[in-house]
């Protein structure tokens, strides 16, 4: 992967990131490395014998009629070594890079979902930012479709321009999301993805995603990751493996050196 080009962004798509706070770059890997890391998320699962019942509490909310049913794990690249080579191709941390509008990229945390089929969980709307709040809101993250995903399969739905807002008041009913009735997922701009496409979006836009409603799983990986210099204002989510890693560039803020006992 790391030999690849990088991908450089136009003015364009970095000024549409500004203003609507998300920009979707296809073709970011190409269909047959998608294949592969799907391949290794579903190969980790069964390994780990992650159950298909993992669902959002909030995802009752919006589920209906629907029994909504997720698999889902941490900390990915400590399962297989090709998403750890993916968190430093250089086609993925200059997008991010460009996107924070930094020399500096450093890891949160990292997610694989798996809807299964036909009663696929969602996930009301709702910002990042509630999770793992920061002080200057330079956290942003990136959506790796791995499969197809159409709005049949509960694609990522969001609210075009709503990170100019600021944070939002949310409620904590199993996890934090916004008031159903007042972002309903419905009033939301599907996000369709192929294989190999990126979303990438500030934690501060209004987000969700609808029922997997298809006869086909949808498989997605998720890389939350922030400028170095913008501190956590919580010790919230602090807990993910390698977070703090850099991507890209440097660490410019003072790093505590505990060398340990000398024996």
């Amino acid at each position: 992967m790391l030999s690849e080009t990088p991908v450089a962004l136009t003015g364009d798509q970095i000024q549409q990131y500004r203003d609507q706070g998300f920009l979707l770059v296809r073709g970011l890997l190409s269909p047959e490395e998608a294949a592969m890391l799907r391949e290794e998320v579903h190969a980790a699962f069964r390994r780990a014998e992650v159950s298909p019942d993992g669902a959002w509490r909030s995802a009752d909310k919006v589920a209906g009629d629907v029994r909504p049913r997720l698999q889902g794990m941490h900390d990915m690249q400590h399962a297989s070594a090709a998403f750890g080579r993916l968190l430093y191709d250089d086609r993925f941390t200059a997008v991010a890079a460009a996107l924070l509008d930094s020399d500096n990229v450093q890891l949160h945390h990292t997610k694989a979902f798996v809807k299964p089929p036909e009663q696929g969980a969602p996930f009301p709307m709702h910002q990042d930012y509630p999770f793992f709040p920061h002080t200057d809101h330079r956290m942003a993250a990136a959506i790796f479709h791995l499969d197809a995903a159409p709005e049949e399969k509960g694609c990522v739905r969001l609210m075009p321009g709503s990170h100019k807002r600021g944070p939002l008041e949310h409620i904590e009913e199993g996890n934090w999301h916004l008031p159903v009735d007042d972002w309903p997922l419905a009033s939301a701009v599907p996000v369709e993805a192929e294989p190999g496409d990126v979303l990438f979006f500030s934690y501060l836009m209004v987000h969700g995603s609808g029922i997997n409603r298809s006869n086909e799983v949808r498989t997605t990986w998720l890389v939350q990751f922030r400028d170095p210099e913008d501190r956590p204002t919580t010790d919230r989510h602090t807990g993910s493996r390698g977070q703090g890693m850099m991507l890209r560039g440097i660490d410019p803020t003072p790093i505590v050196h505990n060398p340990g006992k000398i024996v």
